[in-house]
């Protein structure tokens, strides 16, 4: 006897099933597009950091002050690198990285043409200030900007490759500082500056589309106003054109969502929640004394070794690479970690250890930061031949950096809605401690030695491993209090 057939059911299974919607409409190329970007946008925060250093006995004599006062200039722009991430974070979050971008680099723009024409030294505080306020951002929006269209399984690399974007001026800048002001003169190095970002900011606002998704969803919903690019314009009336029911589909398929609010105390929520504060002030230690290291050199150099403004300058090359070299390995291991440990997870994803995905190597880098650091303290201390200390920076640079995108990669993983806002509160954390740290590690060495002011340092980066301790172990638990107490509210 033939069974009875249901032509609803028939009907049902008929119909096709929708096909699940992407987190992101950007396809690699786009992604490449967007990278490259944001990668060389924060390239300016370390170019307008990096190729100061060697030109600071050079701009003291020109100005008449010591060189201890020109390194509050240092210890000032550190300060707004990590104040005014949490400001321009906050309304990335809510109003558009876009938007946010065009802001940050009109402001550099202006500070760069002032600080080419400073004449005093209260000039130059006042306008190394503001240029900080401008550059330092763009960190913390890239960051946003890859928490907006990439995947934790692809994030990793992602973020590897930023990350040497943006320490690509690590390597060059110093040499180029060098250069610029031992022939041109050190006013040159703002105007480079300034030519520089001027001619990316209009790159910038020609090709880079807005992603926050909470104005774009996956970035299948048009932007308006200032948000959309030229580029992204045209290619959305292509689109529709060609195939308008298409293009409709794509955007009934993502809902828009409610309209973020500007949330100015946010960063500082995140940086003093306990959901990431251990890990955050594990790196600004680590940071901190990364940072004592590359702005002692200039002087230390000059003074133990004699050199001149060129060669100080190629003395940070070694610094750069091993920064370079730190990102784009430490990226892609953590793809494929993840992958790997994904692969074994049988559980919940809620329980998914991101912890121990994300941070397990962070021993191994900073075994060898405390190595290459003290290593580097009673070379220059004991006269060893230079090339000694030199090589160190590069271990230094390597670890640190290595340290720093594991730690960025982790913090836009547990924020995912605050990705921009995470970032600009480790970059909170970090500035003003290494503000500190730079301010103090002349007048230090001074004192104490080179030699000992650097075993110092190192004493407390190891004493300091128990806050990576406590966030592996305590982390998974505080994440889900607070996922729970998300869900409930």
């Amino acid at each position: 006897m033939a069974e009875d057939k249901n032509p609803d059911t028939e009907a049902a299974a008929a119909q096709p099933v929708p096909s699940p919607v992407p987190y992101s409409i950007f396809t690699r190329a786009q992604k490449a597009l967007i990278v490259t970007i944001i990668s060389v946008a924060a390239t300016f925060t370390a170019f307008a950091s990096n190729i100061y250093f060697p030109a600071i006995p050079t701009i003291a004599r020109d100005l008449s002050v010591t060189p201890e006062l020109l390194n509050l200039t240092v210890t000032s722009y550190m300060i707004f690198q990590g104040l005014s991430p949490t400001i321009w974070g906050a309304i990335a979050d809510a109003r558009g990285r876009r938007f946010a971008f065009i802001c940050t680099f009109l402001v550099f723009l202006g500070a760069c043409i002032g600080l080419a024409e400073s004449r005093h030294y209260y000039q130059l505080l006042i306008l190394r200030c503001l240029q900080s306020s401008g550059s330092a951002s763009t960190v913390a929006l890239g960051a946003g900007v890859l928490g907006d269209i990439t995947t934790r399984e692809e994030r990793g690399g992602y973020m590897g490759i930023f990350q040497a974007g943006l320490l690509v001026p690590l390597a060059f800048a110093p040499v180029l500082g060098g250069v610029f002001a031992g022939t041109l003169g050190w006013r040159a190095i703002f105007w480079f500056l300034t030519i520089y970002s001027g001619v990316f900011l209009v790159l910038l606002i020609l090709f880079l589309p807005e992603t926050l998704r909470s104005l774009v969803g996956n970035g299948s919903l048009p932007a308006k106003g200032l948000a959309e690019s030229p580029m992204a314009y045209m290619q959305r009336r292509r689109q529709e054109k060609l195939a308008p029911e298409a293009a409709q589909a794509q955007q009934e398929s993502t809902a828009p969502t409610k309209k973020a609010r500007i949330d100015f105390l946010g960063p500082l929520r995140i940086l003093f929640g306990k959901q990431a504060i251990c890990i955050i002030l594990f790196l600004s230690i680590y940071y901190t004394v990364w940072q004592m290291t590359v702005a002692a050199m200039s002087t230390l150099f000059e003074q133990t070794y004699y050199l001149t403004q060129i060669q100080t300058g190629l003395t940070y090359i070694a610094n750069g690479v091993g920064c370079i070299l730190g990102t784009l390995t430490t990226g892609k291991f953590l793809d494929l970690e993840y992958r790997r440990i994904k692969a074994k997870h049988t559980g919940p994803a809620n329980d998914f250890p991101i912890e121990y995905a994300r941070l397990r190597t962070m021993w191994f880098w900073a075994a060898m930061q405390c190595a290459s650091v003290i290593a580097f303290g009673w070379t220059i201390d004991k006269h060893v031949h230079i090339s000694v200390p030199i090589i160190s920076t590069f271990f230094t640079g390597w670890a640190e950096i290595a340290i720093q995108a594991a730690t960025s990669t982790f913090l836009v993983d547990i924020f995912p809605k605050q990705s921009a806002s995470a970032t600009a509160a480790l970059n909170l954390s970090r500035c003003l401690m290494g503000a500190g740290g730079t301010a103090a590690i002349i007048p230090l060495a001074n004192a104490i030695s080179v030699g000992w002011s650097f075993t110092l340092c190192t004493a407390v980066m190891i004493f300091s491993l128990l806050l990576l301790g406590m966030q592996m172990r305590y982390g998974p638990r505080w994440r889900a209090a607070r996922d729970n107490k998300e869900s409930e509210g």
